[in-house]
């Protein structure tokens, strides 16, 4: 039996954390990664694996809020888990 694939779903989730968090997404794809989860570009394009609607949605949110919140913060540094800290709280505990 084939695994749900909650595509809009996911979507519509993108698009309400992009709103929350005042992001602005020009171009929104979930396709097929080889190597990651998603990545995103500073001209608001984000693409997202088109594994991950298949999966828990408590891990979408890790995923989501990480990709939006390098349109301001692009690394990993501490403004950037401060960041992801006070949008999900103990977000470390998804990274794996």
């Amino acid at each position: 039996m084939k695994p749900v694939d909650h595509k809009e779903e996911f979507k519509q989730r993108v698009r309400e954390w992009a709103d929350k968090l005042d992001v602005k997404v020009v171009w929104l794809a979930v396709r097929p990664m080889r190597n990651k989860w998603a990545s995103c570009s500073t001209a608001g394009h984000l693409h997202f694996s088109d594994e991950l609607p298949r999966l828990k949605s408590e891990l979408w949110d890790y995923v989501i809020v990480h990709e939006l919140l390098h349109f301001s913060v692009p690394n990993h540094g501490k403004l950037w888990r401060s960041l992801m800290r006070a949008h999900l709280g103990e977000y470390e505990a998804h990274a794996g």
